[in-house]
């Protein structure tokens, strides 16, 4: 049985306890979440398993991969390397140049992280055409990356060709989800309704065996902040939600990317409340999101602000944006900015979700140890340990900031 069907059942499974532990959550509470569709848990053979869901900890994920014109295997998989050491919970190969199947192989191979794939990538590579991709390739695709062992997969199912009409004229940015945009390109060069959203329950059958996390990815959502979350964002969250329960019934685990990408920081309480109250409290994933669009070469430092507002009212997963976000491939200075900046995001949200004493005192006992200078100590908590070190060397006493004017040896002395 799936993970899903053992939780309906009212059975704990190995994964479940594993979550328990590292979460502190008790079991029987994460497995009823589980059976309500409110948490799920992506597995890995031979890996830990990651829990993604309230009452659970902010989740982060890191894309990486090839383009059209920038194949640069070396590069990615140091990629890899680098957003396991900094902590990234979860990994995406976006691949869509060189030899994908081999690429997303040897990303299995180096990895110890759930891994998610988006097929729609993929199929156009291999029609070499929007026109020329069919139903059957995209069946050929997911079929065969779930096999390789992946963790969850991406499809942009909330949408039909009568949305993709109707929204003509009607925004600054259009689609700005890749792979939604992809799918919208097969649907109207062949003029065919979704193929995802059309065979979704063929699609069940497919991904059943392997008990892999489905994400209804949010292919309308909003690419500006003066786009503003709009009737077709609100159509696809809820027709998301539908395809969610048959996939529940069907014995599925579900997580809903239906969040933008940009929106104007007040709004983001508003819609993270909206969407977990039209999709019954499922798991959201959200990239960035971004509260300003002028931020271009530091948009890792926008959507940590937007996403520690997401995560803080209710965001269960974050997606890293790097610097290099809407300009080129991230480099790999860019995959550990971006991480860092995701990393603390997720830390402010949980702060503010759960409390400042929930499940770890990180901050506190920092605090500690900086007022006693243990700087070794301090260092062990903090988000990047490496960083600080090269700044301060740890059997040093004294920073340079301040040399012997030191408020806390003052206030010590004091006090």
């Amino acid at each position: 049985m799936t993970i899903l069907e053992e939780a309906l059942k009212g059975n704990i499974t190995k994964e479940m306890l594993h979550i328990a532990e590292i979460e502190r959550v008790d079991v029987r509470k994460i497995m009823k979440k589980i059976s309500r569709g409110e948490v799920v848990i992506m597995k890995r053979e031979s890996f830990k398993p990651v829990g993604i869901g309230f009452p659970l900890r902010t989740k982060i994920n890191v894309n990486f991969g090839t383009s059209s014109s920038a194949i640069n295997l070396n590069e990615e998989f140091k990629k890899v390397e680098i957003a396991q050491k900094y902590g990234a919970d979860t990994l995406s190969d976006l691949s869509m140049g060189g030899d994908i199947d081999a690429i997303r192989k040897r990303i299995l191979e180096i990895s110890s992280v759930p891994i998610t794939t988006v097929p729609i990538y993929q199929a156009i590579i291999e029609a070499d055409s929007v026109s020329n991709v069919s139903e059957d390739l995209i069946f050929k695709v997911i079929e065969k990356q779930i096999k390789d062992g992946i963790s969850s997969i991406v499809i942009h199912t909330g949408f039909s060709l009568e949305t993709l009409n109707k929204m003509k004229g009607k925004r600054i940015m259009k689609i700005v989800s890749k792979g939604g945009s992809l799918t919208a390109s097969v649907m109207k060069s062949n003029e065919i309704e979704n193929p995802f959203l059309q065979n979704f329950e063929h699609i069940l059958e497919i991904i059943k065996e392997y008990d892999i996390v489905i994400n209804l990815g949010n292919a309308l959502r909003s690419g500006c902040i003066h786009d503003k979350v709009d009737e077709f964002q609100l159509s696809e969250i809820k027709t998301n939600n539908k395809l969610a329960k048959m996939a529940n019934k069907a014995g599925l685990q579900v997580i809903l990317e239906s969040l933008g990408g940009h929106i104007n920081a007040k709004d983001i309480i508003k819609w993270v409340k909206l969407h977990k109250k039209l999709t019954n409290n499922r798991p959201l994933f959200v990239s960035g999101p971004l509260p300003i669009d002028v931020a271009t070469g530091h948009d890792h430092i926008s959507a940590a602000i937007g996403g520690a507002f997401a995560s803080g009212f209710g965001a269960d997963y974050i997606c890293a944006i790097t610097p290099a976000e809407h300009l080129c491939l991230p480099s790999l200075d860019d995959i550990k900015n971006g991480l860092i900046a995701c990393k603390i995001a997720a830390h402010v949200g949980d702060s503010m979700k759960f409390g400042l004493n929930h499940l770890f005192n990180d901050d506190l006992e920092l605090s500690r140890n900086r007022f006693s200078k243990n700087w070794e100590k301090q260092f062990e908590y903090c988000i990047d340990p490496i960083e600080p070190e090269k700044r301060h060397p740890v059997n040093e006493e004294i920073c340079n900031m301040c040399g012997s004017h030191c408020a806390l040896s003052i206030s010590k002395n004091i006090l």
